[in-house]
């Protein structure tokens, strides 16, 4: 890349509260790091307090900012609400929530039960609109305005995807929701956007979507033109400014970040045609193998 720096000047979210849904690990942390690194106070929740407070240490150690770490379940909306809650108690208000926490893993659909249909919308979609529910009822409710909701989703939100059935049902609900929302809430002042990343390797994600050697049999540059996958940094970018008062005009708007991924074969994980049926139960251990980590 030309440049390693961010795009916004120092000082950009000096004042702005985010909180991060998924922020402990992946994307999400790495957005959280380039938050702080702009002045802004962070938050980030997941599941797994202890890797939360183990990345909220590393993050304040390296950027100097203030990290808040919660344990939330998104799947249920009480924890959402006492999430808020401790928040707000310690920064005294918020500004912008980010959508990042999402569930995700390869499977032929007809292999799939409700259950794991249920596992993963309820994730991705319905942690979506707990979160976003409760935050904007708070502004609402506050008359707080100049407030901000970013969602991530997918590029197979438009177009579907083969083996990733429940993550593209989810992930189109929210780009439902990211537009509807617009439109709906603008009179309230608050905007809401979303990303559709490409590839963007992460290490739990990629373990689970590509585990093996199939991350090697379907290598994720090749279906790019530009030929490479996405940089954290080029992600965090764009979410700093979607976040920023210098996106202020921008409102439903989806931007996808792919390298022209999308445009050159709609499905991102149609490839796994190629895979043998007898190999399916090896990669099933495997991905159960990956959980958690």
């Amino acid at each position: 890349m030309a440049t390693t720096n961010g795009m916004l000047r120092e000082g950009a979210l000096k004042g702005q509260v985010i909180v991060i849904t998924g922020g402990g690990t992946g994307l999400g942390r790495s957005m959280a790091e380039a938050f702080l690194r702009l002045g802004a106070g962070v938050c980030i929740t997941s599941r797994k307090l202890e890797v939360l407070q183990a990345t909220a240490a590393e993050l304040e150690k390296t950027t100097g900012g203030t990290v808040l770490p919660v344990a939330c379940d998104v799947r249920e909306w009480r924890d959402v609400d006492r999430m808020l809650e401790q928040v707000l108690a310690k920064f005294g208000h918020v500004d912008a929530l980010v959508n990042d926490a999402a569930g995700n893993f390869i499977s032929p659909t007809e292999r799939l039960s409700s259950k794991a249909f249920e596992t993963i919308i309820g994730i991705v979609l319905m942690g979506t609109v707990n979160c976003t529910l409760a935050f904007g009822k708070h502004w609402i409710a506050k008359g707080e305005r100049d407030k901000k909701v970013l969602n991530i989703t997918t590029t197979y939100a438009w177009t579907g995807s083969g083996y990733v059935v429940p993550s593209a049902c989810a992930k189109a609900g929210v780009l439902a929701l990211t537009r509807s929302l617009a439109v709906e809430w603008a009179k309230y002042g608050i905007r809401t956007n979303a990303i559709a990343p490409g590839p963007f390797p992460t290490k739990g994600a990629w373990q689970r979507l590509l585990p093996g050697e199939l991350v090697e049999q379907f290598d994720m540059a090749k279906r790019v033109p530009l030929g490479r996958v996405g940089e954290h940094r080029e992600l965090t970018d764009l979410a700093s400014y979607l976040v920023s008062p210098f996106s202020s005009y921008i409102n439903g708007e989806v931007v996808t970040i792919d390298g022209g991924e999308w445009l050159k074969g709609a499905g991102q994980f149609n490839m796994l045609d190629a895979v043998e049926p007898s190999m399916w139960d090896a990669i099933e251990r495997m991905v159960r193998g990956t959980r958690g980590s």
